[in-house]
């Protein structure tokens, strides 16, 4: 598997995106050999569970220049390292909470030359700041994400959507979000064919 599939999807990548993308799983491959942040298994399917599933935002969102995001429970820099490359006029702010994590973070970061990307070890409810949209990949159950971040969400309003969350979720998600009839789900398998993406989703919810 080779990032041809990202220029497929992303046919208005510059030469320096693409140079980018196709660093990622050099990197990647050295660091999780020094601290394990994806499992061995998932490796061997780097650009379609870690790379093309964090674009998957991207097909839901486009985010405008100048606009804020933060990436909570980032873990080794999914989904906020490819939509930082994708969105290179965009501020990313990536949080977790074990420091190992933010460490591969950074140092992918400094290769690549993403002077957009900010990355720190603390747990979200002590971010400080507000942003236009909180990023994330199933990182826990909805009820309990939407207290950590409730109170992160910019007033200012850049996109046409209106500021909130937009969650990478997978499997049924009827029950879970039966407490927030505002969210909408958006299905990937619509526009990427890979079966992994079969119950993958993009869940939108303003606040």
């Amino acid at each position: 598997m080779t990032t041809a599939l990202i220029h497929q999807q992303f046919p208005e990548l510059t030469q320096r995106q693409k140079d980018q993308f196709e660093q990622l799983f050099g990197l990647y491959d050295f660091w999780n050999q020094q601290i394990n942040v994806i499992s061995r298994a998932d490796m061997e399917h780097f650009y379609i569970r870690h790379l093309l599933h964090s674009l998957g935002i991207a097909k839901i969102q486009s985010f405008a220049p100048q606009s804020k995001i933060l990436d909570v429970g980032t873990g080794g820099g999914f989904p906020g390292i490819p939509l930082a490359i994708l969105f290179p006029d965009v501020q990313f702010t990536l949080v977790d909470s074990i420091g190992k994590k933010i460490k591969v973070v950074k140092a992918v970061a400094q290769a690549l030359g993403l002077s957009n990307v900010n990355a720190f070890h603390q747990r979200a409810e002590t971010v400080n700041g507000t942003y236009d949209f909180v990023i994330s990949r199933a990182v826990t159950r909805m009820e309990r994400f939407v207290p950590w971040v409730k109170n992160k969400i910019s007033s200012r309003q850049l996109h046409k959507r209106s500021n909130g969350i937009l969650y990478l979720k997978g499997g049924d998600l009827s029950e879970e979000l039966l407490a927030f009839p505002k969210a909408e789900t958006f299905a990937l398998s619509r526009y990427f064919d890979d079966e992994f993406f079969e119950t993958k989703m993009v869940v939108y919810l303003p606040l």
